[in-house]
C-alpha cells in the first residue's frame, strides 16, 4: 500500500491573487456600444455588434479602446476587410508604420503578408512581441486571418502582467532595473545579403529596452521582450543567466496565463504597450 504523498499547498504556484483580482475587475466591466465575450482567465475578448468596414463613431472606438486596455486581445469575427479597410481601421489608433522586412500587398506598404506552406515555415514559432528591436516599438498588431489549415495554425498570447505578477519576489528583484538586447539581426538578418545587412544595420541599430516595463496607461508592471530569444537576441551579463536558465519562461508557459486562438476567419487587434507576448502554432 502506498504511503500518502505530503503536498506543500503553501508553494507559490502561479499568480493567483492577480488572476483574482483580474477576474473581479474584467466582470465589472459594462458596454453599450459594442457585445463583448470574455474568452481567458485574464486576456483575451470577442468583440461584436461592430462592422469594421465602416466607419467607427468616436463612442465605439472609445469602447474599443477601454475592452483593448482590459483584455490586452480582442477578435472580431467575420470582418472581410480589404488591405485598405484594414489600414483605415488601423489608423484610428495612430499613425502606421510600414515593416523593412516583410512584403506587403500592392498598394498597401502598411499592411505585412505573412504566408505559411509547406514549403516556408514559421519564424514566429516562439514566444516574442513584434518589432522589439525598433527604438520606439509599436503601439500593437492588427491581424486578419484569410486562409488558414484545418488543423494547427492557432496563435497563443501570453499576459505578461499575470506573468510578472506570478514571479516569486526574489526573481522579480533580480530583473527590476535590468535591460535588454534587442537586435533584429537574429532573424531577419539571416534573409539579406551583406551589404543589405550592413545598410539595415545603420538604419536599425541594436537597442536595448528594460525587461520590466510599466504600462503608460493602465500602470501595470509587465516582462517585456522575447522570452525565446528569437527576436530578442542578445541579452548581456546578468540579464542573460535569469532568461536563458529558464527561470522566467514557465511563469509565461503557464496555461493560466495564456490564450489560444483558433483562426476562424476575421481579424484580431492586439494591443501591445509592452502587455503580452505571442507564439504561433505550426501546421501539422
Amino acid at each position: 500500500m502506498l504511503a500518502p504523498m505530503k503536498i506543500d499547498f503553501t508553494a507559490p504556484v502561479g499568480p493567483k491573487k492577480f488572476l483574482r483580482r483580474r477576474r473581479e475587475e474584467l466582470a465589472a466591466m459594462r458596454f453599450t456600444r459594442i457585445g463583448l465575450e470574455q474568452l481567458g482567465a485574464t486576456l483575451g475578448a470577442e468583440i461584436s455588434n461592430v462592422d469594421l468596414r465602416r466607419p467607427l463613431d468616436d463612442e465605439t472606438l472609445a469602447e474599443i479602446e477601454r475592452a483593448l486596455l482590459a483584455f490586452k486581445v480582442l477578435f472580431f469575427r467575420d470582418q472581410d476587410l480589404s488591405p485598405a479597410e484594414h489600414a483605415a481601421f488601423g489608423r484610428r489608433f495612430g499613425e502606421l508604420e510600414v515593416h523593412p522586412f516583410l512584403p506587403s500587398p500592392e498598394g498597401c506598404p502598411e499592411v505585412v503578408l505573412l504566408a505559411k506552406n509547406e514549403d516556408v515555415s514559421g519564424y514566429e514559432n516562439g514566444w516574442h512581441s513584434d518589432v522589439t528591436w525598433r527604438v520606439a516599438p509599436s503601439l500593437g498588431s492588427i491581424l486578419r486571418c484569410r486562409e488558414c489549415s484545418a488543423v494547427g495554425g492557432d496563435t497563443l498570447f501570453a499576459d505578461m502582467a499575470a506573468a510578472y505578477a506570478g514571479l516569486p519576489e526574489m526573481m522579480r528583484a533580480r530583473i527590476d532595473g535590468l535591460r535588454a538586447v534587442h537586435d533584429f539581426t537574429i532573424t531577419f538578418g539571416r534573409m539579406l545579403s551583406p551589404a543589405e545587412l550592413a545598410a539595415k544595420q545603420k538604419k536599425y541599430p541594436a537597442v536595448s529596452h528594460p525587461i520590466v516595463r510599466t504600462h503608460p496607461a493602465t500602470g501595470e508592471k509587465v516582462l517585456y521582450g522575447t522570452i525565446e530569444g528569437e527576436t530578442s537576441c542578445q541579452v548581456a551579463c546578468r540579464t542573460a543567466k535569469v532568461i536563458r536558465d529558464g527561470s522566467i519562461t514557465p511563469f509565461v508557459s503557464d496555461m493560466s496565463v495564456f490564450e489560444s486562438r483558433v483562426w476562424r476567419g476575421g481579424i484580431d487587434k492586439r494591443r501591445r504597450e509592452q502587455c503580452w507576448v505571442n507564439r504561433s502554432v505550426k501546421r501539422p
